[in-house]
């Protein structure tokens, strides 16, 4: 399965926002509760598009996987003991697969290809936090080699903070 990244356009608003919100119902179903009408919003997406942060994913045209890389990060992240303390990281937000497109690989796959571009670029390490009653995203990056650096308090409950040396 073929799958072309690039930057997300406003022309990609719609489908994203209608393949995050059939994430949250799939995730509902599965009792996640990580996001919600309140997080993340249409308007973070379209603040993501117009700052050229927002990736996309897609497969046979259709959007399979959104992600966002930046090096923004919110406060919670002081908690965080970061082995890899130079400036030179971005964080992953927001990574979401269409659940038209879940278990076949498509996370896995995007990481690789995040990692990949993000060598290219000279960052050294990736940060993230991942939703602690997601079994999911946690066996992911795990798998992946991310590693645990501290835990975030947000709105949802407690998330890992984790971080991977490119």
């Amino acid at each position: 399965m073929e799958i072309s990244y690039r930057i997300a356009n406003i022309d990609d608003l719609d489908e994203i926002s209608q393949l995050v919100e059939n994430a949250i119902k799939h995730m509902e179903y599965e009792h996640i509760y990580q996001w919600d009408n309140i997080y993340p919003t249409k308007e973070d997406f379209s603040d993501d598009i117009k700052k050229n942060e927002l990736y996309i994913g897609t497969i046979n045209n259709k959007i399979a996987v959104v992600y966002v890389l930046n090096k923004k990060y919110d406060e919670q992240y002081k908690n965080g003991e970061w082995k890899y303390n130079s400036d030179n990281f971005n964080v992953i937000h927001r990574l979401c697969v269409s659940p038209d497109f879940q278990k076949k690989g498509i996370a896995h796959t995007t990481l690789l290809h995040i990692e990949g571009e993000l060598r290219f670029l000279g960052i050294k390490s990736i940060r993230l936090d991942v939703f602690c009653e997601n079994p999911y995203a946690l066996k992911l990056y795990s798998n992946n080699g991310y590693h645990k650096v501290g835990v975030a308090h947000w709105r949802k409950g407690e998330f890992l903070l984790m971080e991977k040396l490119l």
